[in-house]
């Protein structure tokens, strides 16, 4: 072990060679730390975590008991090779979550932002990148390849196909199926997620400016009822709107897809 500052290791911890515990570090009974892991200053493992592989868990973190960070993916196509998981400050990673680490053929990364909040038994798989801000609610399930922008909320039971991309702000409603990209500030929910107008909850606590909501229920109904295709409208509403979030909406509508966009109704 390689200790970077003062820590509160449990004398039934099990931390071995070459990790790097940080200043303020606490590790409580049972809890096992890889030889690759990282824990900055101020990392609180609880009873009974896991945190393998060459996993690096950012400042004042807290990870509770039972969760398992950075085993390797669950992946057929995983032979071994060397990855990563990255996670950033003030991280609250509660019980039984797991979060895996990425695979060659998909970047090598798996990237948790600053500030989640990951509740009980959800899931995060290989190379998902996860933005800032965001919240998983107990049970739900992010796949593969996908990629979480900041400030999303993903509702109990609630999973995210591979490959998909939630933009910044949206929510996802719980025991919800999402299997296609969901635009920027979008409001997602049934069994098999549609698109259901704007998260405007979330747009009015965040302080979004009274136009440019507005603007942004203009954009929405433009691309719900416009002429031509989806791609058409948001390009012409590109070229129309001058409020930065409804160009964020366009940048997002009209950027490359794997997994196709769910369209508003």
């Amino acid at each position: 072990m390689s200790a970077l500052g003062a820590a509160e290791i449990h004398p039934s911890a099990v931390v071995e060679p070459g990790a790097r515990i940080g200043a303020g570090v606490r590790i409580g009974p049972f809890a096992h730390v890889g030889p690759e892991v990282t824990l900055a200053d101020g990392v609180e493992l609880r009873s009974h975590a896991v945190v393998t592989g060459a996993t690096y868990v950012g400042a004042q973190s807290t990870v509770f008991s039972f969760a398992v960070l950075g085993e390797i993916p669950q992946d057929l196509k995983f032979r071994g090779e060397a990855t990563r998981l990255e996670i950033g400050p003030r991280a609250r990673i509660r019980e039984h979550v797991t979060i895996n680490t990425g695979t060659a053929g998909g970047g090598g990364l798996t990237r948790i932002g600053a500030d989640v909040l990951i509740m009980a038994g959800a899931h995060v798989a290989h190379d998902a990148q996860v933005g800032d801000r965001v919240i998983l609610v107990n049970s739900a399930a992010i796949a593969g390849h996908c990629v979480i922008e900041d400030d999303v909320i993903v509702g109990g039971l609630s999973g995210v196909h591979q490959w998909v991309r939630v933009g910044r702000g949206a929510i996802i409603g719980a025991v919800t199926m999402v299997t296609h990209d969901v635009m920027p500030y979008g409001l997602v929910q049934g069994p098999r997620g549609r698109l259901d107008g704007l998260n405007l909850v979330g747009l009015k606590r965040r302080g979004v400016p009274r136009e440019d909501i507005t603007a942004l229920r203009a954009a929405y109904q433009m691309l719900a009822q416009g002429e031509g295709t989806l791609q058409d409208r948001a390009r012409r509403l590109g070229e129309e709107s001058e409020s930065a979030y409804v160009r964020e909406i366009v940048d997002f509508v009209t950027g490359e897809s794997d997994r196709g966009l769910l369209a508003p109704e």
